[in-house]
Order: structure tokens, then sequence, then C-alpha cells
């Protein structure tokens, strides 16, 4: 089964806890901290791989996660690192962010391997914390959290030419003698269910990859039929070769459906619609030497060649004219260059802040203590984030504060000067 299309939730490890201990020794009656660092969580990589060419092992596992770091320990011991996750794609996959359809990397070209998310840092033990002022802290960094996203895996096959025509034109025919691919012929529309990759080798010249793109009829651009789910595959093709009966053996009028598959690649992206075209008049051999088979090149010349798309006369069943085809294709393509065409990024998983702005907290007043108690997933990674034995980093944390509204409820409850408010075992004395 070949499958071109995969949505997976990818997952980096949480970095782990620093550890808040003391040294516990025989004749040492105060030892200091001596909490050890947390262990980086695992990065989340996509790697390459020559030897797939489907994305159906992701129709199966749709989550992937890599290991969190371990929590420090006493005795100054570090957590140890997560291991990485490894996710092996064919090449010519592109990841996109799911929400927004933007790109984040395309597994092409030279690009073979991405961390496309970072695991989390170890956080610090208590040991880091120890002051003049403060010999026993008794507080230590948490690991910074996971960063995680939903993909939308896309292949678009990496070929030099895209082969397009209606069904029945003799794509496959033309594909398995110019190529060594083997793909299955039979004369029902829609019987090639997958793009078919061949490579053109040429005589006294360097080769090419074409790709034949099955399904392509008329409203394929907005779904109809097979064409929507595979013209991403000429998406990366530097030229298109048009294949036509030329014959009208189905009784259809060849100069229309150059122009309906014309009108089916505007509408799905005017770029590939801009590409260089190349028209192969196909079933040459049905149409006997003489006036009437001159007479239907030549209508097809002097509709097309006008605007510089070469029209050239074959047989895919006799080989009649392939041969100039392929060196006329050879020749475009020199001169529009040989890299492999490569989406550029469009979304930055490194900008996005790890966790949800909008995260809620509660304040409270707590009778037994007499404190106020400020909570929430935000302020907790915020103490961890912060240094707050600096100036600038207390400023800092106040600021936050401030920011989300944890100040505003507390003057709300009737906090007044000198007022403790406690978080995460942490205790403050308000001063507005």
């Amino acid at each position: 089964m070949f499958a071109d299309r995969a949505k997976i939730y990818v997952k980096s490890g949480k970095g782990g806890d620093g550890h808040v201990s003391f040294r516990r020794e025989k004749y040492v009656p105060a030892g200091g901290p001596d909490g050890g660092d947390g262990g980086r969580g695992g990065d989340v990589i996509f790697q390459v791989d020559e030897g797939l060419n489907t994305l159906i092992d992701f129709r199966h596992i749709h989550r992937y996660k890599a290991e969190d770091g371990e929590a420090g320990g006493k005795k100054n011991c570090r957590g140890k690192d997560g291991k990485d996750i490894i996710i092996k794609v064919p090449p010519g996959t592109v990841i996109k962010e799911a929400e927004s359809g933007q790109i984040i990397s395309d597994m092409s070209g030279e690009n073979q391997r991405i961390v496309l998310l970072k695991g989390g840092k170890g956080g610090n033990g208590n040991q880091h914390y120890a002051t003049s002022t403060m010999q026993a802290p008794k507080y230590a960094q948490p690991g910074q959290p996971a960063r995680e996203l939903e993909l939308l895996l896309e292949l678009k096959v990496i070929a030099d030419v895209g082969l397009v025509g209606f069904p029945n034109v003799g794509k496959s025919t033309f594909l398995s003698r110019v190529t060594n691919a083997r793909p299955k012929i039979a004369n029902y529309h829609f019987t090639t269910l997958n793009p078919n990759l061949g490579v053109v080798d040429l005589d006294g010249n360097s080769g090419f990859v074409i790709a034949d793109i099955p399904g392509l009829i008329e409203g394929a651009s907005e779904g109809i039929g097979l064409g929507h789910e595979f013209l991403r595959h000429i998406e990366r093709t530097k030229l298109i070769i048009h294949l036509v009966d030329a014959a009208g053996v189905e009784g259809r009028d060849p100069i229309e459906d150059i122009y309906a598959i014309n009108r089916e690649l505007e509408a799905y992206n005017p770029d590939i619609a801009k590409r260089p075209q190349v028209i192969a008049a196909n079933k040459m051999d049905v149409l006997p030497p003489g006036p009437d088979r001159d007479h239907v090149i030549q209508l097809i010349r002097d509709e097309f060649e006008p605007s510089g798309i070469s029209v050239y006369p074959i047989s895919a069943v006799s080989g009649e004219g392939v041969r100039e085809l392929l060196y006329k294709v050879r020749g475009m393509l020199d001169e529009l260059g040989h890299e492999t065409v490569v989406f550029e990024q469009e979304y930055f998983p490194e900008q996005a802040v790890p966790g949800n702005s909008n995260d809620p907290f509660t304040v409270t007043f707590d009778q037994e203590s007499g404190e106020y108690v400020a909570e929430g997933p935000r302020i907790e990674k915020m103490l961890g984030y912060t240094n707050l034995e600096s100036e600038k980093g207390f400023q800092f944390f106040q600021g936050f504060l401030k920011d989300i509204g944890v100040l505003e409820q507390l003057e709300a409850l009737g906090i007044q000067d000198g007022d403790t408010v406690r978080m995460y075992g942490l205790s403050f004395e308000y001063y507005k």
C-alpha cells in the first residue's frame, strides 16, 4: 500500500528536576547543600532513510516521544540524560505544523537529518543556590518542560520531470518504455494508484528521474477523483511532459484535453502551471502516415508552439519519436540547473514558547497559616527558571506576577504591606 500523508504527534523529553539534599556525614554537623542537577530530556530527531519510499509506517504508530531526563540525586549526582528518539522518513518528506500547514522542514537535498524539538534542560540542584546569606537553600530548579507538536507529513516525490495527462493516454506505457519502471497497465481509468518513478538513461548524456502522476481528471484540483491526492508529487519537478492522445482513440479532443489539464494545474498551484512544458502527442501508431496525421500534429503545434511549448509526435507502443523527445527534455533540464527543489521553512518550533500563556493560576488566603497562596503551572515554571537571589532576577519575577494578574488578585483579597505570600514552598513578604 502506498501512503504519502500522515498525521503524527511528537514530544521531546522533559528535563530532570534538580535535587534538594544536604550532606549528612559523621563529624560534618552542618553539611552544605549537595543536590545534583537533573539530566537533559531527549530530542526528537528526523532522519532520511533512503530505503523507505512510503509513509505507511506512520499509519500504525501516531505518537512518538523522547525519553525524559532523570532527576538529580544527593551527593551531587547528576541525573541521566533522556534518550533521543530518531524518526526515519523517506527522502522527499515535507514536515508541516499540522494546524497552520506551514513547513517546518523539507527532508530533501542535503537536509538529511534535523533536530526538530530539543529536549528540556535539566534543572539545577540546590547546591547552585547557596550564598553567604542563604547557606541552606531548600529549593532546586525544575527541569524545563518537554516540547510537543502535532505534525503533518507529506511525501512529495523527488523527480526532475512530471508526466501528466488524462487516464488512458498512454502514460504508463510511455514510462515503462523509457525507464526501468514497470507500472501495472490496464485499460481502466485510475488503474495506476501510485505515483510511479523511473530513471531515464540516455546514451552519452546524464539521465533524469521521471514521475507518472496518476488520476488527473477535470476537477482534480478540487479533490475529484484521485488527482488531488497525487498532484503534490509534481511540486518538485522542474518541467512537465504533457502526454496527450493525439489520435483521439476515445473520441476526445487533444487540444481541449491539454487546456483542461493545465487548468487543473493552475487551480492546484499556479507555480506548477508556470513550469516549462513539452507536449508528447502520443498514439501516432494508430494514425497511418499521411495528410490526416500531419494535419492533427499541425493543429496542436499551431495552438501551443507560439507560446513556446514544443510538440513531439510519438508512439509509446512502437517507440517512434521517443528518443528525440527525451533528448529535448534533457537539454531543457540542463538549462534549468541540477539542484533539487527544496521548500523553504515557514514555521520555527524553537520560537514557540513552551506552555500556554493562558495557563490557569489560583490566588487564595490560607486562614490556618495566615498566608496568601499563589499557585499555577506558569508560576512554578518561572520559579524554576528565575534566579531569585539576584536583584534583577527578583525584579523580573515581580514583573511576571504583575503581568499575569497575580498582584491584582492579591490586592483584591485585601493583602497589606508585610503580609506573607507562599509559592511552592517559598515565602515572600509583600510590599506595594
